[in-house]
Protein backbone atom coordinates (compact mmCIF):
# COMPACT_ATOMS: atom_id res chain seq x y z
CA UNK A 1 0.00 0.00 0.00
CA UNK A 2 1.22 3.53 -0.62
CA UNK A 3 2.23 5.48 2.34
CA UNK A 4 -0.09 8.58 0.58
CA UNK A 5 -3.14 6.10 1.00
CA UNK A 6 -1.89 4.90 4.15
CA UNK A 7 -2.44 8.32 5.89
CA UNK A 8 -5.48 8.84 4.26
CA UNK A 9 -6.77 5.03 5.73
CA UNK A 10 -5.23 6.21 8.75
CA UNK A 11 -6.68 9.48 8.82
CA UNK A 12 -10.50 7.90 8.50
CA UNK A 13 -9.74 5.36 10.73
CA UNK A 14 -8.52 7.61 13.98
CA UNK A 15 -12.13 9.94 13.03
CA UNK A 16 -13.79 6.70 13.37
CA UNK A 17 -12.26 6.07 16.64
CA UNK A 18 -10.34 2.68 15.62
CA UNK A 19 -6.82 3.53 14.94
CA UNK A 20 -5.80 0.13 15.42
CA UNK A 21 -7.61 -1.77 12.76
CA UNK A 22 -5.84 -0.49 9.53
CA UNK A 23 -3.42 -2.67 9.80
CA UNK A 24 -5.88 -5.95 10.31
CA UNK A 25 -7.95 -4.90 7.35
CA UNK A 26 -5.23 -4.18 5.21
CA UNK A 27 -4.00 -7.81 5.74
CA UNK A 28 -7.69 -9.40 5.59
CA UNK A 29 -7.69 -7.39 2.00
CA UNK A 30 -4.37 -8.48 1.03
CA UNK A 31 -5.32 -12.03 1.51
CA UNK A 32 -8.74 -11.90 -0.23
CA UNK A 33 -7.04 -10.75 -3.48
CA UNK A 34 -4.22 -13.15 -3.27
CA UNK A 35 -6.97 -16.48 -2.87
CA UNK A 36 -9.92 -15.26 -5.00
CA UNK A 37 -12.85 -17.35 -4.53
CA UNK A 38 -14.06 -19.28 -7.51
CA UNK A 39 -17.20 -19.09 -8.61
CA UNK A 40 -19.29 -21.54 -10.38
CA UNK A 41 -18.02 -22.07 -14.09
CA UNK A 42 -20.75 -23.68 -16.67
CA UNK A 43 -19.58 -26.77 -18.21
CA UNK A 44 -19.63 -25.54 -21.80
CA UNK A 45 -17.12 -22.97 -20.60
CA UNK A 46 -14.77 -25.93 -19.32
CA UNK A 47 -13.02 -26.17 -22.45
CA UNK A 48 -9.18 -26.91 -21.65
CA UNK A 49 -8.93 -28.10 -25.65
CA UNK A 50 -7.85 -24.21 -27.43
CA UNK A 51 -9.56 -25.86 -30.80
CA UNK A 52 -13.21 -26.24 -29.10
CA UNK A 53 -12.86 -22.68 -27.32
CA UNK A 54 -11.97 -20.91 -30.81
CA UNK A 55 -15.13 -22.78 -32.02
CA UNK A 56 -17.27 -22.03 -29.14
CA UNK A 57 -16.06 -18.62 -29.51
CA UNK A 58 -16.63 -17.67 -33.14
CA UNK A 59 -20.18 -19.73 -33.39
CA UNK A 60 -21.26 -17.62 -29.92
CA UNK A 61 -20.07 -14.01 -32.00
CA UNK A 62 -21.83 -14.92 -35.16
CA UNK A 63 -25.16 -15.63 -32.84
CA UNK A 64 -25.15 -12.21 -31.62
CA UNK A 65 -24.18 -10.67 -35.62
CA UNK A 66 -20.66 -10.02 -35.11
CA UNK A 67 -18.56 -11.45 -37.84
CA UNK A 68 -15.26 -13.46 -37.88
CA UNK A 69 -11.77 -13.99 -39.27
CA UNK A 70 -9.41 -16.06 -38.64
CA UNK A 71 -5.30 -15.02 -39.90
CA UNK A 72 -2.50 -16.71 -38.94
CA UNK A 73 -0.61 -13.83 -37.90
CA UNK A 74 -0.23 -10.31 -37.30
CA UNK A 75 1.33 -9.55 -40.94
CA UNK A 76 -2.23 -10.68 -42.50
CA UNK A 77 -3.68 -8.10 -40.52
CA UNK A 78 -3.92 -5.28 -42.73
CA UNK A 79 -5.16 -7.28 -45.68
CA UNK A 80 -8.31 -8.34 -43.63
CA UNK A 81 -9.15 -5.27 -42.32
CA UNK A 82 -8.79 -4.09 -46.35
CA UNK A 83 -10.79 -6.70 -47.44
CA UNK A 84 -13.56 -6.16 -44.95
CA UNK A 85 -13.82 -2.79 -45.64
CA UNK A 86 -13.81 -3.30 -49.44
CA UNK A 87 -16.49 -5.63 -49.31
CA UNK A 88 -18.46 -3.56 -46.93
CA UNK A 89 -18.55 -0.65 -49.43
CA UNK A 90 -16.88 1.13 -46.27
CA UNK A 91 -13.69 4.14 -47.13
CA UNK A 92 -10.49 2.33 -46.59
CA UNK A 93 -9.50 4.62 -43.59
CA UNK A 94 -9.32 3.55 -40.13
CA UNK A 95 -8.36 5.01 -36.50
CA UNK A 96 -6.18 2.54 -34.60
CA UNK A 97 -5.28 2.07 -31.61
CA UNK A 98 -1.29 3.07 -30.90
CA UNK A 99 -0.80 -0.49 -29.60
CA UNK A 100 -1.34 -1.75 -32.77
CA UNK A 101 1.46 0.80 -34.47
CA UNK A 102 3.21 -2.86 -34.40
CA UNK A 103 1.10 -3.74 -37.31
CA UNK A 104 2.64 -3.51 -40.77
CA UNK A 105 -0.12 -1.41 -42.17
CA UNK A 106 2.39 -0.39 -45.07
CA UNK A 107 1.72 -3.82 -46.48
CA UNK A 108 -1.46 -1.89 -47.80
CA UNK A 109 -0.68 1.09 -49.33
CA UNK A 110 -4.64 2.05 -50.38
CA UNK A 111 -5.06 1.88 -46.54
CA UNK A 112 -5.21 4.98 -44.52
CA UNK A 113 -4.50 4.89 -40.43
CA UNK A 114 -4.47 7.33 -37.83
CA UNK A 115 -3.97 6.69 -34.27
CA UNK A 116 -5.34 7.82 -31.01
CA UNK A 117 -8.71 8.52 -29.56
CA UNK A 118 -11.93 8.41 -31.81
CA UNK A 119 -13.33 11.13 -33.39
CA UNK A 120 -16.84 12.05 -34.45
CA UNK A 121 -15.93 11.92 -37.64
CA UNK A 122 -14.29 8.62 -37.74
CA UNK A 123 -16.01 5.43 -40.11
CA UNK A 124 -14.18 2.72 -38.71
CA UNK A 125 -12.30 2.36 -35.16
CA UNK A 126 -9.97 -0.64 -34.91
CA UNK A 127 -8.79 -1.96 -31.75
CA UNK A 128 -6.53 -4.81 -30.05
CA UNK A 129 -8.78 -7.08 -27.07
CA UNK A 130 -7.43 -8.00 -24.24
CA UNK A 131 -8.85 -11.12 -24.03
CA UNK A 132 -12.03 -13.14 -25.61
CA UNK A 133 -14.85 -14.89 -23.94
CA UNK A 134 -16.07 -18.57 -25.77
CA UNK A 135 -18.96 -18.85 -23.14
CA UNK A 136 -20.38 -15.92 -24.36
CA UNK A 137 -18.32 -14.47 -28.06
CA UNK A 138 -17.61 -11.83 -25.73
CA UNK A 139 -14.08 -9.10 -26.17
CA UNK A 140 -12.74 -7.55 -23.33
CA UNK A 141 -10.78 -4.49 -23.39
CA UNK A 142 -8.42 -2.72 -20.92
CA UNK A 143 -8.59 1.00 -21.08
CA UNK A 144 -5.39 2.96 -21.40
CA UNK A 145 -3.21 5.39 -23.70
CA UNK A 146 -2.38 2.88 -25.89
CA UNK A 147 -5.94 1.32 -25.76
CA UNK A 148 -8.44 4.13 -25.95
CA UNK A 149 -11.77 3.15 -24.95
CA UNK A 150 -13.22 5.61 -27.46
CA UNK A 151 -12.54 3.13 -30.43
CA UNK A 152 -14.37 0.59 -28.94
CA UNK A 153 -17.98 2.37 -28.92
CA UNK A 154 -17.67 5.56 -30.79
CA UNK A 155 -17.39 4.84 -35.08
CA UNK A 156 -20.24 2.92 -36.09
CA UNK A 157 -17.61 0.46 -37.44
CA UNK A 158 -15.23 -1.20 -35.07
CA UNK A 159 -12.70 -3.87 -36.16
CA UNK A 160 -10.88 -5.92 -32.98
CA UNK A 161 -7.98 -7.58 -33.12
CA UNK A 162 -7.77 -10.91 -30.88
CA UNK A 163 -4.98 -13.13 -30.03
CA UNK A 164 -6.33 -16.83 -30.44
CA UNK A 165 -4.48 -17.53 -27.09
CA UNK A 166 -6.03 -15.24 -25.46
CA UNK A 167 -9.64 -16.37 -25.73
CA UNK A 168 -10.49 -18.26 -22.22
CA UNK A 169 -13.07 -20.28 -21.98
CA UNK A 170 -14.84 -17.99 -19.22
CA UNK A 171 -15.04 -14.75 -17.97
CA UNK A 172 -13.44 -15.98 -14.21
CA UNK A 173 -9.83 -16.76 -16.46
CA UNK A 174 -10.11 -13.22 -17.84
CA UNK A 175 -10.25 -11.89 -14.62
CA UNK A 176 -7.60 -14.03 -13.18
CA UNK A 177 -5.49 -12.53 -16.24
CA UNK A 178 -6.06 -9.12 -15.29
CA UNK A 179 -5.44 -9.36 -11.67
CA UNK A 180 -2.31 -11.25 -12.37
CA UNK A 181 -0.81 -8.60 -15.29
CA UNK A 182 -1.26 -5.76 -12.39
CA UNK A 183 1.21 -4.85 -9.87
CA UNK A 184 1.32 -2.59 -7.22
CA UNK A 185 2.52 0.61 -8.30
CA UNK A 186 5.82 -0.31 -9.54
CA UNK A 187 5.32 1.14 -12.94
CA UNK A 188 2.20 2.89 -14.92
CA UNK A 189 1.95 -0.03 -16.94
CA UNK A 190 1.70 -2.29 -14.32
CA UNK A 191 -1.59 -0.34 -12.78
CA UNK A 192 -5.12 -1.79 -12.73
CA UNK A 193 -7.33 -0.28 -15.84
CA UNK A 194 -10.04 2.82 -15.57
CA UNK A 195 -11.83 0.60 -17.14
CA UNK A 196 -12.53 -3.08 -18.53
CA UNK A 197 -15.27 -3.13 -21.23
CA UNK A 198 -17.17 -6.46 -22.03
CA UNK A 199 -18.23 -6.26 -25.75
CA UNK A 200 -20.91 -9.17 -27.16
CA UNK A 201 -21.62 -8.38 -30.69
CA UNK A 202 -22.98 -5.07 -32.24
CA UNK A 203 -24.27 -1.99 -30.51
CA UNK A 204 -28.04 -3.52 -29.84
CA UNK A 205 -31.43 -2.48 -28.32
CA UNK A 206 -35.39 -3.65 -28.11
CA UNK A 207 -36.69 -1.17 -26.26
CA UNK A 208 -39.39 0.08 -28.92
CA UNK A 209 -41.71 -2.13 -29.48
CA UNK A 210 -39.37 -5.33 -28.83
CA UNK A 211 -37.86 -4.99 -32.04
CA UNK A 212 -34.08 -5.32 -32.17
CA UNK A 213 -32.20 -2.36 -33.48
CA UNK A 214 -28.33 -2.93 -34.03
CA UNK A 215 -26.24 0.23 -33.94
CA UNK A 216 -28.59 1.96 -30.90
CA UNK A 217 -26.05 3.15 -28.55
CA UNK A 218 -22.28 2.10 -30.44
CA UNK A 219 -21.34 0.20 -33.25
CA UNK A 220 -23.51 -0.85 -36.30
CA UNK A 221 -21.20 -3.60 -37.08
CA UNK A 222 -18.30 -5.62 -35.34
CA UNK A 223 -15.80 -7.29 -37.39
CA UNK A 224 -13.40 -9.55 -35.28
CA UNK A 225 -9.83 -10.66 -36.57
CA UNK A 226 -8.78 -14.09 -34.35
CA UNK A 227 -4.73 -13.91 -35.30
CA UNK A 228 -2.90 -17.08 -34.93
CA UNK A 229 -5.70 -19.32 -35.15
CA UNK A 230 -5.88 -22.77 -34.80
CA UNK A 231 -6.24 -24.21 -38.35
Amino acid sequence: MTNARERILGSIQRGLGRPGQLEQATTLVDARLADIPKNLIPARAALSDPVARLALFTEEAERVQATVARVSNLAAVPHEVARYLASSALPLTIKAAPQLKVVQWASQPMLSVFYGIADADDVTGVSQAFGGVAETGTLVFRSGPETPTTLNFMPPNHIAVVDATDIAGDYEAIWSRVRAETREPAEAATFMPRTVNWVTGPSRSADIEQTLLLGAHGPLRLHIVIVNAYR
